[in-house]
């Protein structure tokens, strides 16, 4: 096999693209493997059948569509995943959809998060009187009266 051989099977957990701490990015970007962005994306679009990592001090605008994203940078705009981890001192604003979703202590969310599963969405409503609701008595209040002195 050489090096440049084009019969190589995608694997999304290979880092294919890295934006590195001093680049900046505005576009789209597709591609099969992992993206981690240690930069500034400064608007557009990433796609990839792996992961995307937003790692700490990285800022990206974007729309993100991707298996996994893990934010402990900054990050704005959609993402619709299967997983989205904020780590702690990641920050998140926006519309996040996604079926898993782990928040750490010390992160930061602010948007609309939309979890999706496999079946239809059917709010979960207890049918109107088919449980009677408990009665809890209050025992009568004690008399007021004192208490004989011992003395």
């Amino acid at each position: 096999m050489t090096m440049f051989s084009k019969e190589r099977k995608p694997d999304p957990d290979v880092i294919d693209v890295t934006i590195g701490p001093r680049a900046s990015f505005s576009g789209d970007l597709r591609c099969d493997g992992s993206i981690r962005i240690d930069g500034v994306m400064e608007s557009g679009r990433l796609e990839t059948l792996g992961n995307v990592i937003i790692s700490p001090g990285a800022k990206v605008m974007a729309t993100i569509n991707a298996r996994t994203v893990s934010i402990s940078g900054a990050f704005n705009g959609e993402i619709d995943a299967l997983r989205v981890e904020l780590l702690e001192g990641g920050r998140a604003w926006g519309k996040i959809k996604v079926a898993s979703f782990l928040l750490d202590e010390g992160a930061y969310l602010r948007g609309e998060l939309v979890m999706q599963d496999e079946t239809p969405a059917e709010p979960f409503v207890l049918p109107r009187g088919t449980a009677p609701i408990p009665v809890v008595e209050t025992p009568a209040p004690a008399s007021t009266a004192e208490a004989p002195d011992e003395g």
